[in-house]
This record gives C-alpha cells, sequence and structure tokens, in this order.
C-alpha cells in the first residue's frame, strides 16, 4: 500500500460499515438535534454580530467539561455550567458592543487556560482529552443523549418565546428600544440560550470548531435569501447536512468527527457565496430582482 493510499484509508474506510453504524444511532439523533438548535441560534449570531462570542463561550465550557472530565462527573453538565458562566459575564460585563469584544478577549484564554490545566491533571484516557477538543462521534451514551436532548428542548423553547421581539431588537435595536422592547433583557437572555447552543455543539464537534455549527450554516444562508421564513430554514438545513454528513464520513475512520462536519459546511458556505455572487452579478448587469412572492 503507497503513503498516499494509506492516507486515504485513513480519511475514508467503510470497512463493516452496517456493523459500525449501529454505534452512532445516538450520535444521529443527537446530530439532529443539535442542527435545529444550531441552525436557528446562529441565524442571530449573525444578525447581532457575534461569532466571538460564540468562540470565547467555548472555550469556557472547554474548562467546565474538562473539569467535569476530572472530577468523574457528567461532561455536558460540566460543559454547561461553564458555558452559562460566560454567556452570562458577557452578556453582564458587555452589554455594550464597544466593550463586549474585550471582555471575550479576557474571557478566552483564561477559560483555555483553565482546560488545559484539568486535562493536564486528569490521568484517565487521551482520547477523552482530545475528544473534548476535537469532538466525539460514538461517545454519546444514553445519559448524555437525556442531556443533550433535554438541553435542546430548553434551547427551543427559549428561542419560540423570544424570537419576535429579539428579531426585531436584534435588525434595529434603536427603534426596538423606542418602541419599549427590553433589548438589554432580551440580549442578556439570547446570551444565555447562546450559552446552551454551545455547551451542546461542544459535544460533537469539539470545542475548538463550534463555529461551523453556530456561524457557518447561518452565514451561509444569509448569502442567499434574506427572508426571514427562508433563513432559518436554510440554516437548520445547512447545519444538519454538516453534522450528519460529518458523523457518516468520519464513521468508518481513524480522524476525529470535526474535519468531516467543518468541511462540509465550508463547502456549502461556499456554494451558497458563489450563488449569491452570481445572483447580485446578474441583477447588477440590468435585470430587476425579482419580487418576493
Amino acid at each position: 500500500m503507497t503513503l498516499a493510499e494509506g492516507i486515504w484509508q485513513q480519511i475514508f474506510s467503510f470497512d463493516n460499515y452496517g456493523e459500525l453504524l449501529a454505534l452512532v444511532r445516538n450520535s444521529l439523533i443527537a446530530g439532529v438535534a443539535l442542527g435545529l438548535v444550531g441552525g436557528l441560534v446562529g441565524v442571530f449570531v449573525i444578525m447581532r454580530d457575534l461569532p466571538f462570542a460564540v468562540h470565547g463561550i467555548s472555550e469556557l465550557s472547554f474548562a467546565g467539561a474538562s473539569a467535569a472530565l476530572l472530577l468523574g462527573v457528567n461532561i455536558v453538565g460540566g460543559s454547561i455550567v461553564g458555558s452559562l458562566i460566560a454567556a452570562g459575564a458577557i452578556g453582564v460585563l458587555g452589554s455594550r458592543a464597544r466593550d463586549r469584544n474585550s471582555v471575550i478577549g479576557t474571557l478566552m484564554p483564561f477559560g483555555l487556560g483553565l482546560g488545559v490545566l484539568f486535562l493536564a491533571l486528569y490521568e484517565g484516557r487521551a482520547a477523552n482529552k482530545f475528544g473534548i477538543l476535537t469532538g466525539q462521534i460514538v461517545a454519546v451514551d444514553t445519559p448524555q443523549m437525556t442531556w443533550l436532548l433535554g438541553t435542546s428542548a430548553v434551547v427551543l423553547v427559549g428561542l419560540a418565546v423570544i424570537w419576535r421581539p429579539l428579531a426585531f431588537a436584534s435588525a434595529d435595536p434603536d427603534v426596538a428600544e423606542a418602541r419599549g422592547v427590553p433589548v438589554r433583557a432580551l440580549s442578556f437572555a439570547f446570551m444565555l440560550v447562546l450559552g446552551l447552543a454551545v455547551a451542546l455543539s461542544v459535544q460533537i464537534v469539539g470545542a475548538l470548531l463550534v463555529l461551523s455549527l453556530l456561524v457557518t450554516p447561518a452565514a451561509a444562508a444569509a448569502r442567499i435569501t434574506a427572508s426571514p421564513v427562508l433563513l432559518p430554514v436554510l440554516s437548520v438545513v445547512f447545519a444538519v447536512v454538516s453534522i450528519e454528513g460529518g458523523i457518516l464520513l468520519a464513521l468508518g475512520s481513524s480522524i476525529p468527527i470535526s474535519p468531516y462536519v467543518t468541511t462540509i459546511s465550508f463547502t456549502i458556505y461556499i456554494a451558497c457565496r458563489l450563488v449569491g455572487t452570481y445572483r447580485t452579478g446578474r441583477w447588477g448587469a440590468g435585470r430587476t430582482v425579482p419580487e418576493p412572492g
């Protein structure tokens, strides 16, 4: 076997694929839930310009998960606690946009340092350490599934309650505040929802690559539509395709799941960007943009 064939075999291997597929049933179910959560939350991440906040929260989520691993308690619970602490801190200390980035920039190295410390103290399997950073594919057992689905339900209910006023406040915060919309309270509530979504995403794609679920699908959808209905629908579809495709491709290989998820997500984004550029160029050449409906 040549070097190229060996590398290809590591990246894509479908030996005994049917038997392996049964091992990731929980992961596939969790993937649908995470795709739904990530796609919907991502719409507001893009509207409110919060990709940097996603990355900042993921570092504290990583620290929480690492602490839980060290203490031998539920990793999902530890990840959620870390995310909520970060989201709450950003929501309180960075309520103004100009303060937010400095707060996030302060939290990120602190969270990463704590996570590295906890992992260094952990004496268990190295795969457990690596999985927190880069994601795991067969590690979603029944207790974790319960946590994941329960937390996903909380996020979705929370989004359903605040969706309309949050969309108004995200599109035009000054006008929304003038009309009596509690802009600051909504901002804080969304940060908590975002914290939960980050904690969920860390369980599958790892702390380093949560942007591929919470930013890229929504950014891709925003390149081809501005419809308040179609945008979240496409964002969810792109997120689900990315994570489910990533799980199925990674199943037969020795490579972590995250490169597959991020590659699919990025490919979708590039395709949507090309479509958006083509449509803009065509309409900009003298054709009229078609009216909705």
